[in-house]
């Protein structure tokens, strides 16, 4: 039997993917919106379409189905907010819109930060862009579509790449660099605090919105149980892969001078999951520790 219907915009990538996997085993019907560049897991629908292309979006979408919960994993444009109003205002009784834990101004920012902490970047980075996303759902007309906004700090889990901080974030050689000994770059020598989170337990807190009222036009910040230091990260990498590791320190003001886009991240990220509890929402749980061995071994080939 059924347990709801699910489309997922995207549904192959990191998150997407995620959130499409944990639909399946919670029994929900399964559409996915695809440019069919990667493998559909089986028991998947894929609707084939540009997400870039109203109209073809529009057109490919089956024709009177109502969904019980969408979610947009990959909307980072206004105008992507915008046509998920337009497309699913009428068609999905939930919305869940992905967004980022970037959208705060960094030197702004408390100790945990709250969700409604009102400075906000203004510029053309990626996490001012998703602002601007989460306020199309704010001010527009969503109608009876009840939407909920996820701002995540960082996902880590199989398949993305591993790397927390720059200049070693998202590093497709991590394991390697690590193997060989050479030293792992960090701004600040790696002392921001982070709080990531496991794809897979993102993916689970998503659909714990499905029939929860309390959840309407609220905004939430996403991370997992355990707030480290940043090098701290990377000393769990090191230490499942059976190596040590050694740091290079970058300094602050210099790396922002060359890289001012990595303002965001050097910050400390650390959130209260208090909000997601009193909500009834599924809570992130899974063991830093445990998430990041099992992601550096996947990576590594089991080896």
């Amino acid at each position: 039997m059924s347990c709801g219907s699910l489309l997922v915009i995207g549904g192959t990538g990191h998150v997407s993917g995620a959130v499409t996997r944990a639909g399946l085993a919670a029994g929900m019907d399964v559409t996915i919106v695809t440019r069919g560049q990667r493998p559909v897991l089986e028991g998947v629908t894929a609707v084939t379409a540009d997400r870039k292309d109203s109209a073809a979006l529009r057109a490919a979408l089956p024709a009177g189905v109502t969904w019980d919960l969408v979610v947009d994993c990959i909307g980072y444009e206004v105008e992507d907010a915008r046509q998920d109003i337009e497309l699913f205002a009428q068609r999905a009784r939930q919305f869940a819109f992905i967004s980022t834990d970037f959208v705060f101004e960094p030197s702004r920012r408390r100790f945990p930060q709250p969700f409604d902490n009102p400075f906000y970047l203004q510029d053309d980075s990626y996490g001012a862009k998703k602002r601007r996303c989460e306020l199309e759902f704010v001010h527009g007309d969503t109608g009876d579509m009840h939407w909920t906004v996820f701002r995540p700090c960082h996902i880590y889990g199989p398949p993305s790449q591993l790397g927390c901080l720059p200049a070693a974030a998202r590093d497709p050689e991590l394991i390697w660099k690590l193997r060989t000994a050479e030293p792992v770059r960090l701004v600040g020598g790696g002392h921001f605090l982070q709080q990531p989170i496991h794809c897979d337990d993102l993916a689970e807190l998503v659909l714990s919105v499905v029939g929860n009222p309390l959840t309407h036009g609220k905004t939430y910040c996403c991370a997992g149980p355990d707030i480290v230091c940043s090098y701290e990260y990377y000393e769990i990498i090191a230490e499942a892969l059976g190596v040590p590791v050694r740091f290079e320190e970058l300094p602050v003001s210099a790396a922002l001078a060359e890289h001012p886009e990595w303002r965001s991240f050097l910050c400390h990220r650390i959130y209260d999951l208090t909000p997601l509890r009193l909500d009834g929402l599924k809570v992130p749980n899974t063991p830093l520790r445990e998430g990041l061995r099992e992601h550096a071994l996947w990576l590594a080939g089991g080896k």
